[in-house]
C-alpha cells in the first residue's frame, strides 16, 4: 500500500463527521473554508450554522447589509474575511447569475479567494485535480519529506505544492485534500504529534530522523508592533436616555467598518490631562462641561502582528455633543447591535452593560 492509499484508508476510518463534509454545495464549502481560516473547528462550527441560518444561499448573503454580516462575524477576528466574503457573494450573483465558477482559476477571480480556498472548492465540489496547501497540509508534507525550505516563503510554498500534487495522483482530489488536512489536524499536529498512530510514519523522513518537531521550517517572526489606544467613552443624557459616542472605523486600518469609541493613539501611555486637552481641541465634548468618571486598567489585546494596549476613559458630558461624520451618538441599549471588535465587546461586557454611567 503506497502513501496515498494509506492516507485515504486512514481518513475513511477516522474522519470527523463535520457538516460541510455532507455536501458538495460550493456555497457551503466556501463558507466553511472562509470561517475556518485562522479559526479552530470547535469555534467555527457555531458560526457556520449561524451564517447558514441567516444566509442559506449565496443570493441571501449578497443581499445582506454589510453591518449585518460583520455583526454575525463578531468574535472571529480578521474581519477582512467577512468583508471579502460579502463582496464575493455579490460578484457570484451579479457576474455569474448566482453560480460559482467550477475551476480554481475561475474561483480565484472572486474577492478574497486565494490559491488554497480555490483549490479546496474546486477539488471537493467539482473534482478538479488540484492540491490544497494550508497550514495542516504544509506541516504534513514538510515532515514527510523533511523539507528544509521555509514554508512561509514563495519558494517553500511552490515546493510543498509540487510535492502535494505528486501525492495526489489519480485519486479523488477532494477526498485526498480533506484527508491530508485531517491528518494535520488530528495526528500530525504542531506540538506533540501522534507519530505512533500516523498512517504515513513508515515513510516519514522527519520521523526516521527523530526531527519531527523541527518541521515545518519557518522564517523568524518579527516582534509585534505595540500600539497605545486611549478610548474616550463619552456619554450624555438626552430625553432621559443615555447615549454613547461611537466611531465607525474607516480606511484600511484594523477593524474596518466596525464600531469602537473615539480614540487618541499615542506612542506611549498618555497623560490623562493631555488627552482631555486633545479631546477639547477636536470638539468631542461640544464645549459642554464634563466629568471624568473612571479610567480603566490597561487592556491587552494581541493580534497577529500587533499588540494593543488600551485604556478606556469614561467621561460624562453635561450637554449634547454632535460628533462628526464618523462619530455618532448611540443609545446605550443599542450598542450591542453594532458590529464591534472583540476588545470593545470585552470592555462592554466587563463594565458598561453591568452598570450605568451615572
Amino acid at each position: 500500500m503506497n502513501l496515498t492509499e494509506s492516507l485515504l484508508l486512514w481518513y475513511s476510518q477516522n474522519k470527523r463527521p463535520l457538516p460541510w463534509r455532507e455536501t458538495l454545495d460550493p456555497y457551503k464549502i466556501w463558507l466553511s473554508e472562509v470561517i475556518l481560516q485562522q479559526t479552530r473547528v470547535s469555534q467555527g462550527m457555531d458560526y457556520y450554522h449561524r451564517f447558514l441560518a441567516a444566509f442559506p444561499d449565496v443570493r441571501s448573503l449578497a443581499a445582506a447589509d454589510e453591518q449585518e454580516v460583520l455583526k454575525l462575524w463578531q468574535g472571529l477576528g480578521y474581519y477582512s474575511r467577512a468583508r471579502n466574503m460579502h463582496h464575493a457573494a455579490k460578484e457570484v450573483v451579479e457576474k455569474h447569475n448566482g453560480i460559482f465558477p467550477q475551476t480554481a482559476e475561475g474561483l480565484k477571480k472572486l474577492k478574497g479567494i486565494g490559491d488554497y480556498t480555490a483549490a479546496a472548492i474546486a477539488s471537493i465540489c467539482f473534482d478538479e485535480s488540484t492540491a490544497v496547501l494550508d497550514g495542516n497540509v504544509a506541516r504534513v508534507i514538510s515532515r514527510l519529506y523533511a523539507v528544509e525550505t521555509a514554508v512561509d516563503t514563495n519558494k517553500g510554498r511552490e515546493l510543498l505544492t509540487d510535492l502535494a500534487v505528486q501525492l495526489l495522483g489519480n485519486h479523488h482530489p477532494g477526498t485526498f485534500n480533506q484527508a491530508t488536512m485531517e491528518l494535520g489536524a488530528l495526528v500530525c499536529t504542531p506540538k506533540s504529534p501522534s507519530c505512533d498512530t500516523c498512517p504515513l510514519a513508515f515513510s516519514c523522513e522527519a520521523f526516521k530522523r527523530n526531527t519531527v518537531t523541527d518541521f515545518p521550517v519557518k522564517t523568524p517572526k518579527k516582534a509585534a508592533t505595540v500600539r497605545h489606544l486611549n478610548y474616550l467613552v463619552i456619554s450624555f443624557i438626552q430625553n432621559q436616555e443615555e447615549f454613547i459616542l461611537m466611531r465607525k472605523r474607516t480606511g484600511n486600518d484594523i477593524w474596518k467598518n466596525l464600531y469602537d469609541f473615539p480614540c487618541i493613539e499615542t506612542e506611549a501611555a498618555a497623560d490623562i490631562e493631555q488627552l482631555l486637552e486633545k479631546c477639547n481641541e477636536r470638539g468631542l465634548f461640544g464645549g459642554f462641561p464634563f466629568t471624568v468618571k473612571q479610567v480603566s486598567e490597561e487592556y491587552i489585546h494581541q493580534l497577529s502582528h500587533r499588540r494593543l494596549l488600551a485604556r478606556f476613559i469614561r467621561i460624562a458630558v453635561e450637554g449634547t455633543p454632535e460628533g462628526d461624520e464618523n462619530i455618532t451618538a448611540v443609545a446605550l441599549h443599542h450598542i450591542a447591535r453594532l458590529p464591534l471588535p472583540r476588545l470593545i465587546d470585552l470592555y462592554l461586557a466587563n463594565v458598561l452593560l453591568e452598570e450605568k454611567f451615572r
